[in-house]
């Protein structure tokens, strides 16, 4: 049977170093599938919508060749529920990149308390985030830097 491995991100303004992290996870197993953030999730999570909505970030993730099956991630009820989607995809690598926000340490209680036999790998820092960031490039984009709001979420100033 394939090992599954699962990735899981924005990908939003796609860039190199997703690229990068998409082919480090695939070096995890036989398989990738690839679960993009729904709208909602990015909101509740990052504090701003995408710039790319759901669908189309969706199409262009299942468009990378390295890529075996991109899918939607569920739509969050809670800060757990975003984790719901393991039980259907049953992976047996779940890849966490550098930056990302879920919990290492949360995401392998919930696998464990859910039964699941699945290892949790978090990818290193894979190319310069002053560069390969979304964050950065929006902010780049938009003729600002990105700086730190008093609820420690990176906000947009102009220059």
């Amino acid at each position: 049977m394939a090992k599954i491995v699962l990735a899981f991100g924005s990908f939003d303004v796609l860039h190199p170093g997703h690229l990068l992290y998409l082919k480090e996870a695939r070096k995890q197993g036989d398989m990738l599938v690839v679960v993009v953030a729904r709208d909602k999730s990015i909101e509740m999570m990052k504090g701003s919508a995408p710039v790319f909505g759901e669908r189309d970030r969706l199409g262009m993730v299942a468009a990378l060749r390295i890529v075996d099956k991109a899918v939607l991630g569920n739509r969050i009820r809670d800060k757990t529920s975003r984790f719901d989607i393991l039980k259907k995809l049953k992976p047996g690598v779940v890849v966490l990149g550098y930056d990302q926000q879920a919990g290492e340490n949360e995401l392998r209680e919930w696998i464990l308390r859910n039964g699941l036999d699945a290892k949790v790998v978090r990818i290193n820092k894979y190319a310069d985030p002053s560069v390969y960031k979304s964050s950065v490039i929006k902010a780049r984009l938009a003729g600002g830097k990105m700086r730190m709001d008093t609820r420690g979420r990176q906000r947009l100033h102009k220059t």
